[in-house]
C-alpha cells in the first residue's frame, strides 16, 4: 500500500534530462561541485525565509494589536471607570432618594417626654431655634422626627389602604420605607402652636412659624426639603424640614442628587 499517499513510480524510471543519463552516475564535477554547494545553500535559505516569517509576524501583530494613542489609558483604569459609573444608577423609589435609618446611640430627644428624637447635632441646633424663635413670639412645636424603617412601613402602607391610595399617590405624601428622610434623624415636620389646625397642611405657610422659618431657618442650618416644584416631584411641603448643619448630613442630603449651588448676586 502507497504510504503518505504518494504516487508510485515504475522502478525503472529515473528524473528526466537530456541524454537520458542518470544523474547520480555521471561522471560530472559540476555535479559534484553543485552536492557540495547544497548545504549552504539550505543553511542560507532557511535563515532567509525564518528572516522573512519574523518580518511577517511583527506586521501582523502590529495590525492586530490595539494602538495607544497620547490620551487613551490603560485597559485596567478603564475597567475601573466602568465600575464606578454603574454605582451611579438611579437608587430612587417613586421620587424618594434611599436613606438609612441613624444609630440609636446618635439620638437625642427634642421634647420633655423624650417621644420625638433627632441626631444629637440636630437636637441642639433645633432647640436654640426653638428659643430663637419663642423670644419672637413664635412657638415651634416639633410633630416627628426620627422615625424607623418599621414605623415609616406602617405610615405608607397602612394609612395608604385606609385611603384606597396607589403606591404612586402614597408616596406623593409620604415616603416608602428605606427612603424617608426621617430615618437619618436629621428632618423634622413642625408645626405653630398658636394654630394647630394647620399640622401636616399645605396652609401651614400661612402661620407666622412658617415665615419666621423662612426668614431665619439657615441661621440655625436647617431647610426646607420639599418646596413648591420641587426636582422629586413630592408634593410640597411647608412644614418638613432637615438639618444641613455638619459634614454627614450635607452629604446625606446632597452627594450624588445632582443639586447644584444657587447663584446669588
Amino acid at each position: 500500500m502507497n504510504k503518505a499517499g504518494f504516487p508510485k513510480k515504475p522502478h525503472n524510471s529515473y528524473p528526466h534530462s537530456d541524454d537520458d543519463i542518470p544523474i547520480a552516475i555521471r561522471d560530472n564535477s559540476d555535479a559534484v561541485s553543485s552536492i557540495k554547494l547544497k548545504p549552504q545553500v539550505v543553511i542560507i535559505s532557511g535563515f532567509a525565509g525564518f528572516l522573512l516569517l519574523a518580518v511577517s509576524s511583527g506586521f501582523l501583530f502590529s495590525l492586530t494589536t490595539p494602538q495607544q494613542t497620547p490620551n487613551s489609558e490603560p485597559e485596567a483604569i478603564s475597567s475601573t471607570s466602568v465600575a464606578n459609573n454603574t454605582s451611579g444608577k438611579d437608587d430612587t423609589v417613586l421620587g424618594h432618594f434611599p436613606y438609612s435609618e441613624a444609630p440609636e446611640s446618635e439620638l437625642a430627644p427634642i421634647t420633655a417626654d423624650n417621644r420625638i428624637r433627632m441626631r444629637k447635632s440636630a437636637a441642639v441646633k433645633f432647640q436654640a431655634m426653638v428659643q430663637a424663635a419663642r423670644s419672637a413670639g413664635v412657638i415651634l412645636v416639633p410633630i416627628s422626627g426620627f422615625r424607623s424603617v418599621q414605623e415609616q412601613k406602617q405610615l405608607f402602607f397602612d394609612i395608604g389602604a385606609q385611603r384606597n391610595q396607589t403606591p404612586a399617590e402614597r408616596a406623593s405624601l409620604s415616603a416608602p420605607p428605606n427612603h424617608s428622610e426621617h430615618h437619618t434623624g436629621y428632618a423634622v415636620d413642625i408645626g405653630d402652636g398658636a394654630v394647630p389646625a394647620t399640622n401636616l397642611q399645605a396652609n401651614f405657610e400661612n402661620t407666622k412659624a412658617y415665615q419666621w422659618l423662612q426668614a431665619n431657618a439657615a441661621r440655625f442650618s436647617f431647610e426646607i426639603s420639599f418646596p413648591k416644584d420641587n426636582i422629586q416631584g413630592v408634593s410640597y411641603e411647608p412644614w418638613h424640614w432637615r438639618f444641613v448643619g455638619d459634614s454627614d448630613s450635607l452629604e446625606t442630603f446632597y452627594k450624588a442628587k445632582n443639586i447644584k449651588p444657587i447663584k446669588t448676586p
